[in-house]
């Protein structure tokens, strides 16, 4: 399964965000931290403010912050969300599709993809691997 780089920008804002969650960023401090297109990542922050993962701030000290704790980010919701379809294989056009045992397979592979994934918060995630904060302590710097 591949993820589509609309999601891996959603999870990149939101482990950003969730780093400093009270500070409120500018869309343009986390494109330059990632090394990333400013235009795509609009996009996809506009998609979290409106499904209510983020909040934004309008005006000259405006920006985004998430909208809640991490704790209560479930990294499997928001992947059902930005993703468009979990389709692995294109099982309907295809004339063995009715008799082939690949498709329950291929179900199930999904379902345990996304069940692992359900069991995961934003705080797990960034608690995970440690620290990543220095890696984008520059940028941070920059802004303020």
């Amino acid at each position: 399964m591949r993820l589509t780089r609309y999601t891996d920008y959603a999870m990149r804002v939101l482990l950003y965000l969730g780093q400093e969650p009270e500070r409120l960023c500018s869309i343009a401090e986390i494109a330059r931290g990632y090394g990333i297109s400013q235009n795509h990542l609009m996009k996809v922050v506009n998609d979290l403010v409106k499904s209510g993962y983020l909040e934004s701030v309008r005006g000259r000290n405006g920006g985004i912050r998430l909208s809640r704790p991490t704790s209560t980010i479930n990294v499997g919701a928001l992947i059902r969300h930005t993703e468009d379809s979990f389709e692995l294989v294109e099982c309907g056009s295809c004339i063995i599709g009715g008799a082939c045992g690949l498709t329950g397979v291929l179900d199930e592979a999904l379902h345990a993809f996304l069940s692992v994934l359900d069991g995961y918060s934003l705080a797990d995630v960034i608690a995970r691997k440690g620290d990543f904060r220095s890696l984008l302590a520059v940028s941070s710097r920059e802004d303020r």
